[in-house]
């Protein structure tokens, strides 16, 4: 493609994002489900308008780091400490059962290979606390006991579906499981994220240094994006996927991250993470929209087999699995059953962090067609769904839970 055709396909793309991510919001649906219709809408599924060509799929992995860096920079590890064991509990029971249960229907029921049934699990442990946080914010409950479970449960979800991604990307590239390349991945990974925090602080710092001695104004986005494209390039060269170190570059930064014995060192600056995710919040949302419009375009509805009852069994099953697995974490703990259902709904969306499971699985060449569009259907699902659920449930129940958290 020259370069007028490139512009023209990044001004439909950023066009149709926004005004489907805008129908999207109206419509009281995560924004991302616009973003990726937009994409079907775009893509070969319908207009075929757009195609993802090399340049815009960069455009794209830059930004699904940028995503990760804030969801790094948005994690507080000091909610698994507020709430630690039952938090960890709904998030282990939470994260180990779907990707059970995602894998055992696809390798023994629907006779998938051993690579795509990881894929499928690991895609069907997602949890996009985003989603949540919004519903129970406009229910006035993002303070409460159960609230603080959730986000609790929802930071070590995301660090248990890292550390995975990075095993299946291993795995993918290798055509195969090898106890031996995990073994080296997970090595790397500890060594990364040990590193990590130490690299950013001290990078941080000189930012902070320099930025109110600097002449020239833009001095945080720039460095800050330096920083992030760095981790990435270094977390592929240690052999994960580079989303990686979007991820441990935002968590080294996020206000609330410590390590057990170097809390000091790596103490940061509450007003400068501030300013960080305010210089970075532009770049970030021109760059991930991007992302979700590619994973529709990477989407040929017309392609699949919709005459197959495979596909029909396998899309419906895997909803059900989706939205009752989430649930088995949450009936682990022992609290009344309205706070366990109440915990348990909330962590059902998926979301943007189910795509990058899934679109990882299609890059590496793991899903087909006709997988890769039953684990989109089933995200969009499991994201659109949960927030009336949980508004009508709390409106049905909600006067049987605490009013507060009792941990603050």
């Amino acid at each position: 493609m020259d370069a007028s055709a490139i512009f023209l396909a990044l001004v439909l793309i950023l066009l149709f994002a926004r005004l489907f991510g805008e129908a999207a919001a109206w419509l009281k649906v995560p924004p991302v489900m616009g973003e990726m219709l937009a994409g079907i809408v775009l893509g070969p599924s319908l207009l075929g308008w757009v195609e993802p060509n090399e340049i815009i799929q960069v455009l794209a992995e830059i930004g699904l780091i940028l995503l990760l860096f804030e969801v790094g920079l948005d994690t507080d590890l000091s909610k698994v400490v507020q709430r630690g064991y039952t938090a960890s509990i709904v998030a282990v029971g939470g994260f180990v059962v779907p990707f059970l249960a995602g894998f055992i229907f696809s390798y023994w029921l629907f006779d998938l290979s051993l690579l795509v049934s990881l894929f499928i699990g690991g895609t069907l442990t997602a949890t996009s606390i985003g989603v949540t946080v919004r519903v129970l914010r406009d229910l006035k409950r993002h303070k409460s006991q159960e609230a603080q479970v959730v986000l609790g449960a929802a930071v070590l979800d995301d660090v248990f579906g890292v550390v995975l991604l990075a095993l299946l990307y291993e795995f993918s590239i290798h055509g195969g499981i090898s106890l031996v390349n995990a073994s080296k991945v997970l090595l790397f990974i500890s060594i990364f994220m040990l590193l990590a925090p130490i690299v950013a602080k001290v990078m941080a710092e000189t930012i902070g240094h320099y930025d109110i001695r600097s002449k020239i104004p833009g001095l945080i986005p720039t460095t800050i994006v330096t920083l992030v494209l760095f981790f990435a390039w270094l977390a592929h060269v240690v052999g994960a996927p580079a989303l990686l170190g979007g991820f441990a570059a935002g968590l080294a930064l996020s206000r609330r991250f410590f390590l057990p014995f170097g809390a000091a060192l790596v103490q940061s600056d509450g007003d400068f993470v501030r300013r960080i995710g305010t210089s970075m919040k532009p770049i970030i949302q021109l760059f991930t929209p991007i992302f979700f419009v590619v994973v529709g375009l990477s989407l040929n509805l017309q392609e699949v087999d919709w005459s197959s009852p495979t596909v029909l069994l396998m899309a419906l099953l895997f909803i059900v699995v989706a939205l009752l697995s989430k649930l088995a974490g949450a009936f682990l703990i022992k609290e009344t059953t309205h706070f366990r259902w109440a915990v348990g709904l909330a962590m059902i969306p998926r979301a943007e962090v189910g795509l990058i499971f899934a679109e990882l699985g299609r890059v590496s060449g793991v899903f087909d067609n006709d997988v890769y569009a039953v684990m989109i259907i089933t995200i969009a699902a499991t994201t659109v769904l949960p927030p009336f659920i949980l508004k009508w449930y709390y409106g049905r129940f909600g006067h049987h839970l605490p009013e507060k958290d009792s941990h603050r």
